[in-house]
């Protein structure tokens, strides 16, 4: 008796692929709230940011020095009376021909004065503590509109500043303070339930070093994974451990779903015995399992159980940690509204030989050298989370191609998957 044929082997999903795949089921949330600015690092705007005033609302030096007028300088003597002083915080009076004001960054030009001239380019000649008044020479010709920052120059009324859909970062918000917002209107954080499963988890702090039982391992994968979906702006519900069995595994998925957005698992999405992920949510909604012809992160995981968003991650913490930024990033932007989430890769040199190309797109942990090459950390297994910490980025390396020392390649550095 013969067995039947066994079903063909699916193709491996490229990465682009997959991430389109992913970002084309989110539906971005639509909830948002008001957040004073000082709280909103890290969040995204629900609406546009406009201005209503003009910045700078005046035209201010931009140095400590004198406000003259330029013309006065190209005829006759560059001796002239100081006739005023103006501090940031006040407003001086219409400067007169032949005369300077003195005046400090940030103070607004008085009427009749076109330009400033640095303080070290004047030279004192009678002060007014000898009962004359102040004098300067200028020992330079100045240019019209010199150290002079033009009321508007930086932001015009009406100008939209900030749009929807931006993730705000320290800039942004002295950008948002500057034109007077001190609330803005805001995404509402998603709502993300992390838990890892397996038997052989063991958190630090409960069992010492010395004391692992065989086989056991410390979760490293709950800790980054943790604190990634912090820094993407996410609201966390930490799980813990499930064990590997089908239901406990079902029973934490279906609390997870009841309240979360996003259901974040670590580990169990292979096909073996001890896999419970796979029929644990499909007994509870739908899955899609996905090999994606990545190196490290092959396995990966996306479904649905009633509202709620599944998304399964390997084990093996450095396929785990990639994953998550490759993958799992751009669709927490995304479900908050950000728009451009184009991965920026910069073209550098690589001090080093990768002979052994992979079928798959491969990840490289490296980090820049003085020479401003990129050096290859020695290790690059998925189970290596040194090579994380010791790399400052990935390179990108396509399918089946070799690298050899000296050729330019494709720089990933971890701060812009990070932000």
């Amino acid at each position: 008796m013969t067995s039947a044929p066994s079903a063909p082997r699916k193709p491996l999903l490229p990465l682009d692929d997959a991430l389109a795949q992913l970002l084309a089921a989110v539906v971005p949330l639509k909830a948002t709230e008001q957040v004073s600015t000082f709280e909103a690092d890290g969040r995204v705007l629900a609406a546009d940011v406009v201005s209503s005033l003009q910045v700078p609302a005046f035209d201010n030096s931009s140095m400590d020095g004198y406000a003259v007028h330029a013309e006065d300088l190209l005829r006759g003597s560059h001796e002239l009376r100081v006739t005023q002083r103006i501090a940031a915080g006040s407003v001086g009076e219409h400067l007169q021909a032949g005369t300077a004001a003195r005046i400090f960054t940030g103070a607004p030009v008085p009427p009749g004065a076109d330009a400033v001239v640095m303080q070290e380019d004047c030279t004192p000649i009678h002060d007014e503590r000898h009962g004359q008044p102040e004098t300067i020479r200028v020992n330079t010709t100045p240019l019209p509109g010199q150290y002079i920052r033009h009321a508007g120059e930086d932001v015009q009324r009406g100008d939209c500043v900030l749009p929807a859909g931006a993730r705000l970062g320290p800039a942004e918000l002295g950008l948002a303070a500057s034109i007077g917002m001190a609330h803005l209107e805001v995404v509402r954080k998603p709502r993300v339930a992390l838990f890892s499963t397996g038997d052989e988890l063991v958190m630090p702090g409960t069992v010492a070093p010395q004391d692992m039982p065989p086989g056991a391992i410390y979760n490293s994968n709950r800790f980054f994974l943790l604190n990634l979906l912090r820094r993407m702006g996410c609201e966390v519900a930490d799980l813990g451990i499930v064990p590997d069995n089908r239901a406990a595994t079902v029973a934490a998925l279906q609390g997870a779903a009841a309240d979360n957005d996003v259901i974040l698992t670590s580990g169990g999405v292979s096909v073996g015995e001890e896999d419970h992920i796979k029929p644990a949510v499909q007994s509870l909604g739908t899955l899609d399992l996905w090999q994606i012809a990545i190196k490290p992160g092959k396995p990966f995981a996306h479904g649905r159980i009633g509202a709620a968003h599944f998304i399964g991650l390997p084990g093996n913490p450095v396929s785990s940690y990639v994953t998550f930024l490759l993958l799992v990033r751009p669709f927490l932007l995304r479900l908050q509204g950000v728009r451009d989430l184009a991965m920026k890769s910069t073209a550098v040199r690589a001090d080093f030989d990768w002979p052994q190309a992979d079928k798959r797109r491969e990840f490289l942990r490296v980090r820049r050298n003085a020479n401003g090459g990129l050096d290859l950390f020695n290790n690059q297994s998925s189970g290596v989370l040194t090579s994380a910490v010791w790399g400052d980025g990935v390179v990108d390396v396509p399918p089946g191609q070799p690298i050899l020392y000296g050729q330019t390649v494709q720089y990933i550095p971890f701060s812009e998957l990070l932000r």
